[in-house]
């Protein structure tokens, strides 16, 4: 069960990655992944509550998507795998892991620890316990896009929705109930299937009719598209044009992302399910390790800069820590607060 699908290929001379672009995005997938290292170290170390669920591996997803966007203006909803696709969205370090933390400092005050956090501020509409939950949330943010624009006359309201959700929620009823909303209304919205094989312990092709999820969305009359996930290159080239196309109004896009992630499903599963052979055949395409040498290669970047980068991140991400750690609880006394709007 290791190649019965074949990547995308993805042709280079289409893409648009200047120096100053490759570094952004280098810096982005570094954050990700150095900042789940550190969160794994502080679960292990019971500085950490709950479940807690990693990103590594899929990084190449998070940084190619949002960093198509425009920072703090579209909207960007996630699952309960959502520390990097927050920290991708322009919230700190330092607010994520305190909130991680459950201090009163974190994004969400500490009230929603590693699947719940959110961030007004930087539009990031939250994460989201229960598959497919965040699938709604994130149509209704691009229905108010163009209701603004269209019945209020708000020329400015141009304003893109990106949702990203596992291969297990496209098999869910809000998966298509949104879908076929998103089409007839041709709203802005992006549909982003980070495909990692495995729903919890439910292996993708056992547990569906379709397993080419990107080819549901001809179902709705939908433009769908595959891509290799383990290749920001590709990623972010076809999220720009998923992003043109839902901000001159012709309508949604359905992205499925072929990714793998490195970890088991969450920091309680031993991950004893995957083959060897297969975790060795996807962690050959580590997406940090070949876009590194895609840099190089293209002379976008030198050994040098990524260097500098990967140490930027390390300090960041220990001041995130002793942030976490000196932040004060939440106030006992502000246990109801924060249930309603003020």
């Amino acid at each position: 069960m290791i190649a019965e699908r074949t990547l995308p290929k993805f042709d280079l001379s289409l893409a648009r990655i200047t120096p100053e672009k490759g570094l952004i995005l280098y810096r982005d997938m570094i954050l990700g992944r150095f900042f789940e290292d550190k969160c794994a170290e502080m679960y292990y170390r019971g500085k950490m509550f709950g479940f807690v669920h990693l990103y590594n591996g899929q990084e190449a997803v998070s940084s190619g998507i949002i960093k198509a966007l425009r920072p703090g203006e579209d909207y960007v909803s996630s699952t309960y795998r959502d520390h990097v696709h927050a920290l991708s969205a322009g919230v700190p370090p330092s607010e994520v892991m305190a909130e991680l933390f459950g201090k009163e400092t974190g994004c969400s005050k500490g009230r929603g620890g590693s699947m719940h956090m959110f961030s007004s501020k930087h539009h990031f509409l939250g994460g989201y316990a229960f598959v497919a939950e965040g699938i709604p949330v994130a149509t209704g943010a691009a229905f108010q896009s163009k209701y603004r624009k269209e019945a209020l006359g708000q020329a400015d309201a141009d304003q893109v929705a990106v949702c990203f959700f596992g291969d297990g929620a496209s098999n869910n009823g809000q998966f298509f109930e949104c879908l076929n909303m998103a089409s007839l209304w041709k709203l802005p919205i992006i549909y982003v299937v980070e495909n990692n094989k495995w729903a919890i312990g439910m292996a993708h092709e056992r547990a569906t009719s379709q397993p080419e999820i990107y080819k549901k969305a001809s179902v709705f009359g939908m433009h769908g598209v595959e891509v290799d996930g383990m290749d920001i290159v590709a990623v972010h080239t076809i999220a720009e044009e998923a992003v043109a196309r839902a901000r001159a109004g012709e309508g949604p896009t359905l992205i499925e992302a072929l990714t793998y992630r490195f970890r088991g499903h969450s920091l309680a599963d031993p991950d004893e399910l995957r083959s060897p052979a297969e975790k060795e055949f996807w962690g050959e395409r580590d997406p940090i390790k070949k876009f590194s040498a895609y840099l190089l290669e293209q002379n976008l970047a030198t050994s040098e800069e990524l260097k500098q980068i990967d140490n930027e991140i390390k300090v960041l991400i220990e001041e995130a820590v002793k942030f976490a750690e000196q932040s004060p609880e939440p106030d006992p006394r502000d246990l109801h607060r924060y249930i309603f709007a003020d």
